[in-house]
């Protein structure tokens, strides 16, 4: 049986608070220190985009200057304060005396282990004449008691070492006295467990407080939410709001509903906001009269930082400025939860229109005519410009070339916004069969797309006259990339493992009036246009590698992003076309015809189908088998059975013979 005792000492306690100590500090400090030393993500380095990330870091320091210095100093304190408590605790553990010790005769007679029991003998004897009780000479400090003890110690040892009964306890229990009782100790010190009222309340706030507080916060607030982040309120109005003839009107309006469930009331300067809201009143359009009309004639202040932030109107108060960052940067959330619920109903219009919803956002664009503002995302550029420009540019290279005949100032600007600007180039999109050669019903499908971003340098090179390669280096590059396909496919993940060198090197976007750094992310949907159904359930993707004709030579300048789905269950061809939807820029998709055909099993060759055991081939005269035949399948034929058949007929056959016969003869 163990005994348990408390730490009289306070040693064990104090390991105990060395450990919590170290679980907590470390990685405190180092989270720290690391948050000193984060790096700013490197953006767009127009004019514009310079601008709003100064604005930012004003707003930042103006909102939380006093909060984060009083934050700063209380975490420099309490992290200073834990590890003077782990010195003190590591000093003071440092000087306890370590009483635990193997039980070892040896040692205390102080002979070597390789002794015989003659030597062993002997050296006791001159022990005994030395420390014997009766002939000990007392030293300073020392009591007859203590030279007593110490007798019996070398005692015990001699007779471990040559008593067989002794020595068999030390053998079995480690000590010559045989079974010893265990004393573990508790790491909690006497006065601590002395106090009743002080352990009571601890149990009482912790158990019959704190515990029941935290789980009823995580139980509520979970049943509150759903797995998108937003609340369960808002994710109904998503479902019951769109419908399958919805426009992205109808979207935006659904949109605003859920800002009175995601976003706390605001108490901020009423006077700025009702000016505000004339100002929308005036430039609003159609569309702020009917988010006014779904919510009842009334206009929230949620809903006026809003539109104030889509017209680009300018907010003064520290406050609502605060207030329309947070409902910004909420607001993707909430289209991420309403893109899962509508794909889910495979509605193609509509599922295409929340993707594009947040670009708007993104760029400050009241969403609606895309024509009309798709030129005012770059740098200067108002709405009324944009449609003018619409007129004659097709690209950002052509609003470029209009801006220089006019000698106009913001074409440095402009071309400094192209370069991180980039829309994406589909290089492939087609369907694979691991390990098939062509498609069957109901198999398992993968949609391979396969995405770059166009590059300054393989614009350069585009119009340059490309060196003949060999057919040597043509198979050499076709085997490269059908075994990279190939283990791609056999992965586990949706994109293509690719070395960080082939990524753009500025990851933030282009987004003057979005408050923080924007990455861009695309969604790839397979779709049917003349369903208007969407086809697999879509996914979001990101960092596409920029085209690198040098990096062509050895690897491929390109990523490949996958979709698993289960082929249709009858054989034909399907007309279904690739979108590549942009979250962050306008009139960003591309898009691409895809065909998917379904052939029949029999078109496989007798190779394909794969050498099957005979167990698994149905017998031609079953059920099973007659099926297999139509569809042209393989049978078990003849064979054993057969010829087993045949023999029970001709053995039915020669008894039927050899009766009648007899019975002739009878006769």
């Amino acid at each position: 049986m163990a005994d348990y005792n408390y730490d009289e000492s306070g040693s064990m306690f104090a390991y105990f608070l060395m450990s919590f100590l170290a679980i907590v500090l470390i990685p405190t400090t180092f989270s720290s220190l690391l948050n000193q030393q984060k790096s700013v993500q490197k953006g767009c380095q127009c004019k514009a985009c310079e601008e709003q990330r100064g604005k930012l870091r004003r707003q930042t320091s103006s909102f939380n200057v006093s909060t984060k210095c009083v934050h700063l100093v209380a975490m420099t304190a309490l992290i200073i304060a834990g590890w003077g408590a782990f010195g003190f605790l590591a000093y003071r553990v440092a000087g306890n005396e370590v009483t635990n010790s193997v039980y070892n005769p040896f040692e205390i007679l102080g002979i070597g282990m390789s002794a015989s029991e003659k030597e062993i003998k002997s050296h006791y004897k001159k022990l005994s004449k030395v420390f014997h009780p009766d002939k000990v000479k007392l030293k300073a400090n020392e009591t007859l008691e203590t030279a007593s003890n110490y007798f019996v110690e070398l005692t015990k040892a001699y007779k471990a070492l040559t008593n067989e009964e002794i020595r068999e306890n030390v053998r079995k229990y480690g000590h010559p006295d045989g079974r010893r009782d265990v004393t573990m100790g508790i790491a909690i010190p006497p006065w601590f467990i002395q106090n009743h009222t002080i352990v009571l309340g601890i149990y009482a706030v912790l158990f019959g407080g704190a515990l029941p507080m935290l789980v009823g916060k995580w139980w509520f607030g979970n049943r509150q939410q759903t797995k998108d982040g937003i609340q369960t309120k808002s994710a109904a109005v998503f479902f019951k709001s769109v419908k399958e003839d919805s426009t992205m009107e109808d979207i935006t309006v659904a949109l605003t509903k859920a800002y009175q469930f995601e976003v706390p009331v605001t108490k901020a300067a009423s006077s700025e906001v009702k000016q505000l809201e004339k100002t929308i009143d005036e430039q609003g359009g159609a569309l702020w009269k009917s988010v006014k009309k779904a919510n009842g004639g009334k206009s929230s202040t949620a809903l006026v930082l809003v539109f104030a932030h889509f017209l680009r109107l300018p907010v003064k108060d520290s406050r609502l400025q605060k207030a329309q960052r947070q409902i910004v940067l909420q607001t993707p959330v909430l289209l991420n939860a309403m893109v899962n619920i509508v794909s889910s109903r495979n509605w193609l219009l509509q599922t295409l229109a929340v993707m594009r919803l947040p670009a708007y956002i993104v760029q400050a664009l009241v969403p609606g005519n895309t024509t009309r503002s798709k030129w005012a995302q770059l740098p200067g550029v108002s709405v009324d410009e944009s449609l003018e420009l619409s007129a004659t540019c097709n690209s950002v290279r052509d609003v470029s070339g209009t801006l220089q005949s006019k000698s106009d100032s913001r074409l440095t600007d402009v071309k400094t916004a192209s370069e991180v600007w980039k829309r994406p180039e589909i290089v492939d999109a087609s369907f694979k069969v691991i390990g098939e050669r062509i498609v069957t019903p109901s198999s398992f499908v993968f949609l391979v797309v396969k995405l770059r971003l166009p590059s300054s340098a393989a614009e350069k090179t585009s119009g340059d006259a490309t060196k003949e390669e060999d057919v040597e280096q043509v198979k050499k590059r076709l085997r490269f990339n059908d075994e990279k396909d190939a283990a791609f496919l056999d992965s586990k993940k949706d994109m293509e493992d690719i070395s960080p060198e082939r990524l753009p090197k500025i990851t933030a976007a282009h987004a003057p009036h979005w408050p923080g750094n924007r990455k861009p992310s695309w969604w790839i949907v397979l779709a049917d246009d003349k369903a208007n159904r969407v086809v697999v359930p879509p996914i979001k993707i990101s960092d596409i590698p920029l085209s690198d004709p040098a990096a062509a030579e050895h690897d491929r300048d390109y990523r490949s992003y996958k979709i698993q789905f289960q082929a249709p269950p009858n054989v034909g061809l399907f007309t279904w076309k690739v979108y590549v939807i942009s979250d962050t820029y306008v009139d960003d998709d591309v898009t691409r015809d895809v065909n998917l055909k379904i052939d029949d099993v029999s078109a496989l060759t007798s190779e394909e189908m794969g050498n099957e055991d005979d167990i698994s081939e149905p017998d031609e005269d079953s059920l099973a088998g007659q099926m297999a035949i139509l569809k042209g399948g393989k049978v078990k034929a003849g064979g054993e059975n057969g010829a087993e058949s045949e023999e029970d007929e001709s053995d039915t056959d020669g008894d039927e013979s050899e009766g009648s016969s007899s019975d002739s003869d009878s006769d």
